[in-house]
Formats: C-alpha cells, structure tokens, sequence
C-alpha cells in the first residue's frame, strides 16, 4: 500500500443524555462517510462515565459502530478510570483491571499494532502507566516485543494522554499532573522509543488542538470531537475548538490536516454540567 489514510477522532464523550455530543459525533461520521479514509481512530474517552455507566460504553459503541470504515479504539480515562500520578490528588475513579475489560469486552482491544504503507502502527493503553496493575507490566513487555518487529520502519505511536507538554523531563505539577503520562513510567516509555525512529506521537485528553515538533518526533494533539473545557476551567494551552485529525502515510512521508466536520458546534462543558445536575 502505497499511501494510508487514517482519522483520528478523540475525546467523543457519549452518552444517551448529550444531546449535543450525539449531534457532534453524527456531524463527524457524516465527515468519516464523505472522505473514507482506511482506517478511523479513537484515542480513548468514547464513552462519557464508563466507570459507572456499563451503559455509556455501549451506548458509545452502538454510534461508532454506524462509521462506514473500520475503526480501532484506545481508552481514556473517562473509560476505564484514571491513573495515579507521584503528585498531586488520587484519581476519581481509579483505572481498574474489571472496568479494562468493560472496554475491551464491549469497545475492542485497549492495545494494539500493525503495518501500513511501510509505517509501524503502535496503540497503547496509557491509564494502566503508573497504576501497579499486572497488565501494566504485560503491555510493556508486549511493546517490547512489537519495538523488536520495527524493522527500521518509521513508527507512529497512538495513546490517549500526552507524553508531556513541552520537554520529556517537564517536571509534574499537582494541578496539571493528570493530563500527561505519569513520571516514571514516561521515562521508561521515552526510552523504549529511543531505539526506533519514532516519527509521530498522537494524542488526545487535553479538549485543546496542538501540533508541535521535539527533536525529530511531530506531537499532534486531537482536540474533542465533542466539547471544550473554557478557560475559566482550564488554562489554554493551545487552540480550545472541537475536530478531528486526518493523516496521510506514506512510506518516508507524513501529511497532517486539522480539520472539523461541517455543523460540528463548540459545545461548552457548561453545558455538560447544566445536563448532568447534581451528577458532579
């Protein structure tokens, strides 16, 4: 294959009562049917509460499952729960080994690989990274593994929460600790990839649009397909609308399109919460 066309949509949020996420992820499955790229690809937070809501996941997966193309899956946090960080509070919830395999039951695989237009294709499931969890050390050992295979083929990772924000040793801070792969497995994880030629990390989590370089490696983080997160909850790091992503691969080569699907609205979390009443 000469050239692989892949959509990365990110943070879709779904649930029955959301009227507004529904209307996000139907204006961007109309932008999928339109374009037909080869592959779709969800960076995690399908779901909207996966940790209490078996019926959000399903839910979630009922809408992805109408996309004309394939698609792959990655969890988020909003999926399985999250990860432990050294600083900083505990999560709510905590990622679970039970609610891992919600996701794979009902969603697919939370870990995956393959090749494409002579790339090396590599998903991880990043909130198992720092929580003590017996998969955690099985997804290593299994990266290990696949990093073997790499063959000298320019490698593109996926997972859902950034590496870091701007260097690989950014120092954790408590207020922002939970947005990017928890010390010390981030340093483990940048070593693993020292020995390939890692060309491209892709990444959701934030509900901000960003694309930057660090060495020889393109960060491309997908905004929301669903909603943003104003300022006066997040600070803004870069660009605060809903999209989505689109690749073009091709044996040495990288295209990168940022794009938003066509009635795709900014809904804001204000609103979410308003929905969700006494939820919060």
């Amino acid at each position: 294959m000469f050239e692989f066309r892949l959509t990365q949509i990110s943070d879709t949020h779904l649930g029955q009562r959301f009227p507004g996420l529904i209307e996000n992820f139907h204006r961007v499955c109309e932008h999928i049917d339109a374009d037909r790229p080869d592959l779709v690809i969800n960076t995690g937070d399908v779901s909207f509460d996966g940790p209490t809501s078996r019926d959000d996941v399903a839910f979630a997966k009922s809408l992805h499952d109408a996309l004309p193309v394939a698609c792959r899956y990655l969890p988020g946090n909003h999926d399985i729960g999250d990860n432990p960080t050294a600083i900083g509070p505990a999560p709510k919830p905590p990622v679970s080994e039970a609610h891992r395999r919600q996701f794979c039951e009902i969603i697919g695989e939370d870990h995956w690989s393959f090749e494409a237009a002579g790339w090396y294709f590599i998903g991880l499931n990043s909130l198992v990274m720092n929580s003590g969890l017996a998969f955690e050390a099985e997804q290593f050992d299994w990266l290990a593994s696949e990093i073997s295979r790499v063959n000298g083929m320019p490698v593109a990772l996926f997972l859902h929460k950034p590496v870091f924000l701007n260097l690989p040793d950014d120092p954790e801070a408590p207020e922002t600790s939970i947005r990017y792969v928890p010390q010390p497995t981030r340093a483990r994880l940048i070593e693993i990839f020292a020995h390939v030629d890692l060309r491209l990390i892709a990444s959701g989590h934030v509900h901000q649009r960003r694309d930057f370089t660090f060495r020889h490696t393109r960060h491309v983080w997908a905004p929301s397909a669903g909603f943003v997160i104003n300022d006066q909850r997040q600070d803004r790091i870069a660009i605060k609308e809903v999209g989505l992503v689109e690749y073009r691969f091709r044996p040495d080569s990288l295209e990168v399109r940022h794009a938003r699907a066509a009635g795709q609205r900014d809904v804001d979390i204000e609103e979410l919460l308003a929905q969700m009443g006494g939820e919060h």
